[in-house]
């Protein structure tokens, strides 16, 4: 394994800058902190998002400021740690320096240097070629979206309530998920509890159990990176909340009125729905184009990079990659697409970590390798899949497991409370508290009397 040149700086530390502070970038910082190095970590935002509950936001079931935590509060102890808010603008691998553009107005430097930079800039939802979709199919991938997603949920039913219209009443009832992954699954799962149990008795003119759910998926099953017969018991628990699973159908349209969806036999089916939810298919941060561009490493259809098996860059032992954004060749040397979920990205951000300290010491760092903890979906209310070192568990223990473990790995004590307290009320009561349509930017003018009627000195 080669040493970058740089690696000691006789005037000062070594500068290590993490870029991303999502899951594999939080755990780099985590471990970096307690090097002798100076570490600065550049996000466009000012938190760490959990990203496996953002559908959870979507639905209403839990807040914002749940699930997300101030990154400057993560750090506030460690006087070698920086946070940064400003957006990545280039790279300068040669010069060894990162170029940054505003984020949210924040006034930012326009360029810093570092010795060791390491990157996860993580992925988005693909579209595949149709980006014009996004107006109309949200996503849920960021806590922006997720709130996105509420809005448009909670407003379907309150447009229905006082829609005369029968066709136009069931499109607005009629909400379709694109994409039958763990995302897809818990997400159509959440909607099928809103209706049928949240708000059963919240509206006057409709009921919102005859809310129609579909979830579109173009292979044959339901969470196909599961054993089949796990899949199997998620799509019987979807059904009990009314969800219905539509497998090997294409979706080729998209608009404000609805969803056409390919079955292979023929015409398109024309779904009406007002409310489309996309969770199908990933593409890789642009940073990882931009890096293979600079490097000449490769990359495949998803804009993956091609890292070494000690996640660097070829010919840039000083440049990591990680997470979502990268596949990994394995001790053949073929690339290795790795699962796209968060263990992942934090596996690679603590051993990316242990090779910057190990550089240090002058020791050597055997190639990455992922451990496998297993995968976990939840479907609804005590219902949930888990495949944990070839143990296959569904129902409640599998549900309980999922808590348990999102619990664990949710930053902040007080966030771990708060859900807590948040998912403990929600069984007992079978509410939902966060259930708001808010328009970001607006502002609430308080009450407003429109015909105020003269007052008596006037």
């Amino acid at each position: 394994m080669g040493t970058p040149n740089r690696l000691r700086q006789p005037g000062g530390p070594h500068r290590v800058v993490v870029v991303g502070g999502g899951f594999g970038g939080l755990q780099a910082v985590l471990k970096l902190r307690r090097l002798p190095v100076e570490v600065t970590l550049v996000d466009r935002r000012n938190f760490h998002l959990f990203q496996p509950l953002t559908y959870q936001v979507a639905t209403g079931a839990l807040s914002p400021g749940e699930i997300a935590y101030p990154l400057r509060a993560i750090f506030k102890r460690d006087r070698n740690v920086s946070v940064l808010m400003a957006e990545v603008d280039d790279f300068d691998l040669e010069a060894h320096e990162l170029h940054l553009r505003p984020a949210a107005g924040v006034p930012t430097p326009s360029k810093i240097p570092y010795d060791t930079l390491l990157v996860s800039g993580g992925s988005r939802y693909s579209y595949f070629g149709h980006d014009e979709w996004s107006d109309h199919a949200a996503e849920v991938k960021s806590l922006e979206s997720a709130l996105t997603v509420r809005n448009r949920l909670l407003t379907a039913f309150e447009a229905a309530e006082w829609e005369s219209d029968p066709d136009r009443r069931a499109a607005w009832l009629t909400f379709v998920v694109v994409g039958a992954g763990p995302t897809g699954v818990e997400m159509a799962g959440q909607i099928g509890e809103l209706a049928r149990d949240t708000l059963r008795a919240d509206f006057r003119r409709i009921d919102p159990r005859k809310a129609r759910i579909l979830l579109v998926e173009v292979a044959d099953r339901v969470l196909t990176t599961f054993p089949s017969s796990l899949s199997v018991k998620a799509k019987r628990s979807l059904e009990k909340l009314g969800v219905t699973v539509l497998t090997q159908r294409t979706v080729v349209g998209v608009d404000a009125e609805g969803v056409a969806i390919d079955d292979g036999g023929g015409e398109p089916d024309r779904i009406p729905s007002r409310t489309v939810i996309w969770a199908a298919g990933v593409t890789a941060s642009g940073l990882a184009t931009r890096l293979a561009e600079l490097t000449g490493a490769e990359s495949d259809r998803a804009g993956r990079v091609t890292v070494e098996s000690d996640l660097t860059l070829p010919g840039h032992p000083e440049v990591f990659a990680l997470g979502d954004m990268v596949r990994v060749r394995n001790a053949e040397g073929s690339p290795t697409v790795l699962p796209g979920v968060a263990p992942v990205a934090m596996q690679q951000g603590r051993y990316a970590a242990k090779v910057v300290g190990d550089r240090l010491r002058s020791r050597r760092t055997s190639p990455f390798r992922y451990r496998d903890k297993g995968n976990l979906a939840t479907i609804g209310r005590g219902a949930a899949v888990a495949d944990i070192k070839g143990f296959k568990l569904s129902g409640h223990i599998a549900w309980i497991t999922w808590l348990v473990v999102h619990l664990w790995y949710l930053v902040g004590f007080q966030n771990r409370l708060l859900v807590l307290i948040r998912w403990t009320s929600s069984f007992v009561t079978h509410g939902r508290g966060a259930r708001l349509i808010t328009e970001p930017g607006a502002e609430d003018p308080g009450p407003v009397l429109r015909n105020p009627r003269p007052s008596s000195d006037a």
